[in-house]
C-alpha cells in the first residue's frame, strides 16, 4: 500500500505477540491450549504495590506528570542503581519510559544515524532489531552456540565491531536463553569495548532479579567503571514485581543521551502513567522479600521443564542461569514426519505442528535469530507446565 511509510516494509510483526494472540484465538474456539509464549510472570503484583496505587489515586496523582518521570521514583532509580549495582547515578540521568520496550526505542531514536550500526547476539529478543531498523539503523548479529552457553565471546564482538558500530545490546539474564553473563565474562566483552571507544552499549537487566543457584548478578558498568560514560543500564518493575501491565521501564545513563530521549519522549508519549509510577516507587523502595520466594518457584519450574524436556525425544535442553526461559533445541526431529505426513523441515513447523497437534504455544527459535530451536516461558503453574511437557513428550515420540 503506498499510503505507508517505506520503514515498516524492513520490520515484522512480534512472533511473540503472533503466538500469544494464536493461542488466544484458539482457547476462544473451544481448544484446550497451554500457552508457553508469553513473559509474563503468573504471580499478582504484591498489595503493597497495588496499595500505593490506590493512595496516589486518592491523593488525586492523576495530572500529567514530567516527561523523565516523577521526582520520587528518579530518586528510587538512583538509590537502586547505588544499592544493588554500585552504580552513582543522580536523579537528573535517570529516565522513566513506558515499559523498557520505549526506552530501548528512544535511545535508539536519539542516537541512529542512516547506516550505523547495532551490534546483538543471537539468539535475541525479537525486538531489538526490528526497533533498530525502524529507527534507521542495521542490525549486525553476533552468533553464540549452545555449547557456550548462548553468551557473547570476546572473538565474535570483535569480529562484529565495525567503524559504523554505535551499540552493543547486552541481555543478561537473556530473553529468549535465560543465559547471565559471570563477572569474568562480563570482563572480556568489557576488554574488546575499551579497544574500540566509538561503541556504547545498552545493557538490558529486566530479569536481574530473576537468577539461579549461586549465580550472582553484575552489570557492565559496574564490572568496568570506565564504561560507565558510554553505558546506558536500562531496567524495570515489569519482571520482578509481577508488574507487566503498569507498563514502566527506567534506565540511567549519561546526561547528553538522557536529555535527547527526553526529548523524543516529550514529542511522543509525554510521561508514563503517573499512578504506575507511584506504585513502581512503592516497588523499589519497599519490602523485597518475596522477590527471593517467586525466583524460588522459578528455580523449580526451570528444573521440572528442563528435566522433562530431555527426556522427550530428539530434543536437547540446556539448563539457563536467569529469566523463566529455556531455550532447547529440535534438531533432532528435523526431517521427521507427523502423523499426518507433514515434514519438520525447520523450528517454525515443529512448533506450528505442536500446536496443532498438542495445543501447546510456544515460539519458534528462528524468531530469534538462532534455530532449530525454540523457546518456552515457565512462567505458569507447575501443573500446567508439567501438562505441556508431556504432551511434548507425545508429540515428539509420535513422529516417524
Amino acid at each position: 500500500m503506498a499510503f505507508i511509510a517505506d520503514a515498516l516494509s524492513r520490520v515484522k510483526p512480534s512472533a511473540t505477540i503472533a503466538v500469544t494472540q494464536k493461542a488466544r484465538e484458539l482457547k476462544a474456539k473451544g481448544r484446550d491450549i497451554i500457552g508457553l509464549g508469553a513473559g509474563e510472570p503468573d504471580f499478582d503484583t504484591p498489595d503493597n504495590i497495588k496499595n500505593a496505587a490506590i493512595d496516589a489515586i486518592r491523593r488525586g496523582e492523576t495530572k500529567y506528570p514530567p516527561v523523565s518521570g516523577i521526582v520520587p521514583l528518579r530518586e528510587a532509580i538512583a538509590a537502586k542503581f547505588k544499592r544493588e549495582n554500585n552504580l552513582d547515578y543522580t536523579p537528573a540521568q535517570t529516565i522513566v519510559g513506558t515499559g523498557g520496550k520505549q526506552i530501548l526505542f528512544n535511545a535508539f531514536m536519539a542516537t541512529l544515524n542512516p547506516g550505523d550500526e547495532v551490534v546483538i547476539p543471537t539468539p535475541y529478543w525479537v525486538s531489538y532489531p526490528e526497533m533498530v531498523l525502524l529507527c534507521g539503523g542495521e542490525p549486525r548479529f553476533a552468533e553464540t552456540t549452545a555449547a557456550n552457553g548462548f553468551k557473547l565471546k570476546a572473538e565474535a564482538l570483535e569480529k562484529a565491531i565495525t567503524p559504523r558500530t554505535k551499540w552493543l545490546v547486552l541481555n543478561s539474564p537473556s530473553n529468549p536463553s535465560g543465559a547471565a553473563y559471570t563477572e569474568l565474562e562480563l570482563k572480556e566483552i568489557a576488554a574488546v569495548l575499551m579497544r574500540h571507544p566509538h561503541v556504547w552499549v545498552l545493557t538490558d537487566d529486566m530479569y536481574e532479579h530473576l537468577t539461579y543457584g549461586d549465580f550472582k548478578f553484575k552489570t557492565i558498568a559496574e564490572v568496568e567503571p570506565n564504561l560507565y560514560g558510554r553505558t546506558l543500564t536500562m531496567n524495570g518493575v515489569s519482571k520482578a514485581y509481577a508488574m507487566t501491565g503498569w507498563r514502566i521501564g527506567y534506565a540511567a545513563g549519561p546526561l547528553e543521551l538522557l536529555k535527547a530521549m527526553d526529548m523524543i519522549q516529550g514529542q511522543q508519549t509525554s510521561g508514563a502513567c503517573t499512578i504506575a509510577q507511584w506504585a513502581s516507587v512503592e516497588a523499589l523502595n519497599g519490602p523485597q522479600d518475596f522477590i527471593a520466594k517467586n525466583k524460588a518457584i522459578f528455580q523449580g519450574r526451570r528444573d521440572l521443564v528442563v528435566s522433562m524436556l530431555n527426556q522427550a525425544r530428539g530434543i536437547t535442553c540446556p539448563s539457563p542461569e536467569g529469566a523463566f526461559y529455556v531455550y532447547p533445541s529440535c534438531a533432532g526431529l528435523i526431517g521427521k514426519k507427523t502423523a499426518t505426513g507433514k515434514v519438520i523441515d525447520n523450528d517454525e513447523t515443529f512448533c506450528s505442528e505442536l500446536l496443532e497437534g498438542e495445543g501447546v504455544a510456544v515460539v519458534f527459535g528462528s524468531a530469534f535469530g538462532l534455530g532449530p530451536n525454540f523457546r518456552i516461558s515457565y512462567a505458569t503453574s507447575e501443573t500446567l507446565l508439567e501438562q505441556a511437557c508431556t504432551r511434548i513428550q507425545r508429540f515428539t515420540a509420535s513422529l516417524s
